[in-house]
């Protein structure tokens, strides 16, 4: 059980007042752990959340910032590194700034959690960063590499999680459409085959949980997801708010589909009932390369399986 792991701990979320970090919260505000601190720069939505979490701690900071890093996670158990540069055509224009946060910043909260014997770093990571074609992917890929990287022997334990959309995220499809769909706009859709991974908030955390848990330093742990077409997502929520879907063009850094383990990585994936478990170096679990996972080939979601997913938000 996740709560007798955590009991007595104390928890440091990086990026704590973005999605992932209110997810998380709700579920740690449950549990008998020592501390919850929260560092993020964001000022506003810390007063926001502190009025929710009045128990947890809140430390105002970036992740670039070496030192403020060090401070937070002074006496740390456990960290959730939430803290990132996701927007894809943000970080496409702006390309050094997701460099900063999500490599440098990666880099930071990797050596101050040796420094500090952190006994476990749990980083959050993304299909984008599979076969990037972004600036937000291959920062992401990169700090993959840099949290997997054992370049120094360490006691801290390492573990990625990676899934695609989660549901109702800040700056994900859903949120948008009904902004869109609200005003009487249409909803735009940049390319008539697109499909992405969907995931619950309640998926999304047990993933994160499941890899704590059984994480033993090196790994990457993925769900398998099911995933939707986009004109199917839009459809469903056009109907809802009767307006019109118009299929547009693709934005820069866009891809037609979205990949959660490719190919080789298939050659030292453990598969587990409702999981891939990617293992960095070792023994491979498979002789030849298996069939890669992406949003084309997963489970496809029916229109009235999506609408039963977004039910809290149509």
């Amino acid at each position: 059980m996740i709560a007798d792991y955590l009991k007595g701990k104390i928890i440091l979320i990086t990026g704590g007042t973005g999605s992932f970090g209110h997810f998380i919260a709700s579920k740690l505000s449950d549990v008998p752990v020592k501390e919850v601190r929260i560092l993020s720069r964001h000022e506003n939505l810390q007063f926001e959340m502190k009025r929710k979490y009045p128990r947890f701690k809140f430390i105002l900071g970036d992740v670039r910032d070496e030192r403020r890093v060090r401070e937070a996670m002074k006496d740390v158990d456990i960290v959730f590194h939430a803290a990132a540069l996701k927007q894809v055509p943000d970080c496409e224009i702006h390309p050094m700034e997701a460099v900063k946060t999500n490599i440098l910043g990666a880099q930071n909260v990797k050596q101050i959690a040796i420094e500090s014997n952190v006994e476990k770093v749990v980083f959050i990571s993304t299909d984008k960063a599979v076969k990037p074609v972004n600036a937000m992917g291959m920062t992401k890929a990169l700090q993959e590499r840099i949290f997997l990287s054992d370049e120094f022997d360490s006691a801290t334990k390492f573990i990625g999680v990676r899934y695609g959309n989660i549901i109702g995220s800040r700056g994900s499809v859903v949120p948008h459409f009904v902004e869109m769909a609200k005003k009487g706009d249409p909803l735009t859709v940049t390319h008539r085959d697109m499909t992405r991974f969907l995931l619950s908030l309640e998926d999304a955390i047990e993933l994160v949980f499941y890899a704590l848990e059984n994480g033993h330093g090196g790994e990457i742990f993925v769900k398998k997801s099911p995933a939707a077409s986009i004109t199917d997502l839009a459809e469903v929520m056009a109907n809802r708010y009767n307006v019109e879907v118009k299929i547009t063009e693709i934005r820069p850094g866009e891809k037609i589909h979205e990949t959660l383990v490719q190919e080789e990585e298939m050659r030292r994936a453990k598969e587990e009932e409702g999981y891939f478990i990617i293992h960095e170096k070792g023994n491979y679990e498979n002789s030849k390369p298996s069939k890669e996972f992406t949003s084309e080939n997963a489970k496809r979601l029916t229109k009235k399986e999506i609408e039963n997913m977004l039910r809290d938000w149509l």
